[in-house]
């Protein structure tokens, strides 16, 4: 279950995030505007404050906010402390289908899946009434779903949206500041790559979770909640549901880390036709992959 706090500490990061937008000495927007754009009440406002004031990150007096520092990466709060319940229920559903070798046709029941999970049917409902929306799973009697395929017409519309919208994303972070906590991220991220590169024949089949988290990354860097939401999509899709096909996943799971590696070279330089150009190239292989597994 979500802890208590998991609102607040949403919150948090997503001002740090707001901050580090902010050049050190400029004043942060009214109480008020911070609740508009984080989407919380100004009772929740005023923690974050609080709390980020006491970090020394800003100083709070009356209405003035200044930013005293940019934040630094120690300053948020781990992604597992501030995961949505819904988003838990989501990478705990991925995990299993991924790990179980779900089919086409297989049933899921919310009561036993809710039961799994430790969560209430209710959020595993709404949970799968959202993906239901895009052809993937279908409601059946007595809360039972069925996982489905989908047409080689689905696809292309979805793969068409997807790259407008990560090399969207792509471009927007290229041109973070050089201090914003992305950067540090993708540093992580990048060292995890090399780490599977050298291990790749033992853990090859590791590379799912990598590049799920790769690519939310730089979703996330729109900062567009449309994309953003649309990216459980793209997850459950190409994430998960093209691996049905295992043919020659070893070698696709081998050629996709280079593509990222090539991306995430590009995404450093700053360089906005490289970063184009190996971020198309690597959804062209995601849409091959996709279309392959759709064929068998």
């Amino acid at each position: 279950m979500t802890k208590p706090n998991t609102l607040f500490k949403e919150a948090f990061n997503a001002c740090l995030d707001l901050v580090a937008d902010h050049p050190v000495g400029s004043v942060l927007p009214s109480e008020t505007d911070l609740g508009d754009k984080l989407k919380i009440s100004r009772t929740t406002v005023r923690s974050v404050l609080t709390s980020l004031s006491d970090a020394g990150i800003v100083q709070w007096e009356r209405r003035a906010k200044t930013v005293l520092r940019r934040p630094a990466r120690e300053d948020y709060f781990a992604a597992e402390e501030t995961n949505s319940l819904s988003a838990m229920i989501e990478r705990s559903f991925m995990r299993r289908i991924l790990s179980g070798g779900a089919n086409p046709g297989d049933q899921i029941n919310e009561l036993e899946l809710a039961r799994d999970l430790g969560v209430s049917t209710s959020a595993v409902r709404e949970f799968l009434i959202r993906f239901s929306r895009f052809g993937l799973i279908e409601k059946r009697r007595n809360s039972h779903w069925v996982l489905k395929g989908f047409t080689r017409e689905f696809a292309l519309e979805l793969t068409e949206v997807r790259e407008m919208f990560e090399l969207r994303s792509a471009t927007a972070f290229a041109q973070l500041p050089a201090d914003h906590p992305a950067w540090t991220a993708l540093d992580a991220v990048e060292a995890e790559h090399r780490a599977l590169a050298e291990r790749f024949d033992d853990d090859w089949r590791g590379f799912s979770q990598l590049d799920e988290k790769f690519h939310r990354m730089i979703h996330e860097a729109s900062r567009n909640r449309f994309i953003i939401d649309f990216y459980d999509v793209i997850a459950m899709i190409f994430h998960y549901h093209y691996q049905w096909n295992k043919m020659d996943e070893k070698r696709r799971n081998r050629v996709a880390v280079d593509e990222h590696l090539d991306y995430i070279a590009a995404l450093k330089r700053r360089s906005m036709m490289d970063v184009e150009f190996y971020c198309r190239k690597h959804l062209l292989s995601a849409r091959e992959t996709l279309l392959q597994s759709i064929a068998l």
